[in-house]
């Protein structure tokens, strides 16, 4: 620990090697890692394969080592997954042939990491790695997927922002990402913009989503720097020291209560029944047209229980039952003054879905806060009717 902290790099990866294969010291080494660290700025970068992240990712690792007002020398880990050999189960590419201009660079720590089957697009692990790299001093840490496809959604429980790398000519795997990673996704990339289509690829993501769209082409490392930019100021207020959006809450003094449980459900008729046998009584229906959803509210001693049944398919909550099934989809905590909270954790960086403030069921006010944010929970802000 005394030469990891020193920033030793072969301390650091033999400490890597551990924790990653489960030594018997794994655990308390780890825990030694925790203990005092400073948080490190987490990126991660997905997308299909094919679409150049290894490239981009280069690049952008040349941007953060740069002197100067921008990147100013930070120390950089990167954390490549990739797809595992079906006879060792290690990583089929290795970092001895990625990134090869920063060998003799001790401010760049590469390690590649096998997936060994697991789905989601990162290994096991991977939060345990960027915590051995953040007691090593690494002030910010690169996450690569592996590149799977729609659901390789894992990495924004990781990452503090998710930039999604596509590429012209994708036809209809653009459409099968919607479904998954596209919604969780901070900022959009069109690399190898200088090809035909980008026009085309461009103006079809800002059509889909308010997010940011920035061109690229990786070989060159044109757009990178405002890449860069826009990954900072989704960032904006970020300090190194990670808060809940709870704690900060419970700072601004503002009295917090659970809301409300929401369960998404293929139908309201067909889950109430349940609740109905326990006792609960259900205070009312109500479709709400803009989240295209029908819900059933049902009372418990000082919150509730809310069912969500789908109106369309293509909806969020048809969206989360095709994918993943009935079940929890969000909790719902109640705030005295929604407005001043949404303005007070936008203003902290805190990473939230909702675009402002909105009218649900009853007429209460509220907005999501992003899973990135929250320790992997979709958080509904719940404030007084409007």
């Amino acid at each position: 620990m005394e030469r990891l902290r020193a920033g030793d790099v072969r301390a650091l990866a033999r400490a890597i090697s551990l924790v990653e294969d489960g030594d018997a010291i794994a655990a308390e080494l780890l825990a030694a890692c925790r203990a005092g660290r400073k948080r490190a700025l987490r990126i991660g970068v997905t997308g299909p394969p094919g679409a150049g992240k290894s490239t981009l990712v280069d690049q952008m690792v040349r941007w953060l080592r740069a002197d100067g007002p921008q990147g100013d020398g930070k120390r950089v880990g990167v954390i490549a997954v990739d797809p595992s050999s079906p006879y060792t189960g290690g990583a089929l590419l290795g970092d001895r042939i990625r990134m090869q201009g920063f060998a003799g660079d001790d401010g760049v720590f590469i390690r590649s990491m096998a997936s060994r089957g697991v789905m989601g697009g990162l290994a096991r692990g991977v939060e345990d790695i960027c915590a051995v790299m953040e007691a090593a001093g690494r002030e910010t840490i690169l996450i690569e997927t592996v590149g799977v496809g729609q659901d390789e959604v894992e990495v924004v429980r990781v990452a503090d922002v998710t930039v999604l790398v596509l590429v012209p000519g994708m036809g209809d795997e653009v459409q099968s990402l919607k479904a998954g990673v596209m919604e969780v996704a901070d900022v959009f990339v069109v690399n190898k913009a200088d090809r035909e289509g980008a026009d085309r690829l461009e103006g079809e993501l800002r059509g889909e989503s308010e997010r940011s769209v920035v061109r690229t082409v990786a070989l060159s490392g044109e757009g990178v720097a405002e890449l860069m930019g826009v990954v900072m100021g989704v960032v904006r207020g970020f300090s190194g020291v990670t808060k809940s959006p709870m704690s900060q809450m419970r700072d601004m003094g503002h009295p917090l209560a659970l809301d409300h449980l929401g369960v998404a459900v293929r139908s309201l008729a067909g889950a109430r029944g349940f609740y109905e046998a326990l006792g609960l009584v259900v205070e009312g229906e109500e479709r709400i047209e803009h989240e295209q959803v029908r819900v059933a509210m049902l009372g418990l001693e000082g919150s509730r229980i809310e069912l969500l049944e789908a109106t369309a398919e293509d909806s969020v909550i048809g969206r989360f039952v095709a994918k993943r099934g009935e079940g929890l989809h969000h909790v719902a905590i109640r705030v005295a003054a929604v407005d001043a909270m949404f303005e007070r954790l936008k203003a902290d960086g805190v990473r939230l879905v909702s675009d402002a403030v909105k009218i649900g069921a009853g007429g209460h006010r509220y907005f999501f806060v992003h899973p990135a944010s929250t320790g992997g929970v979709l958080v509904e802000i719940v404030g007084e009717s409007a």
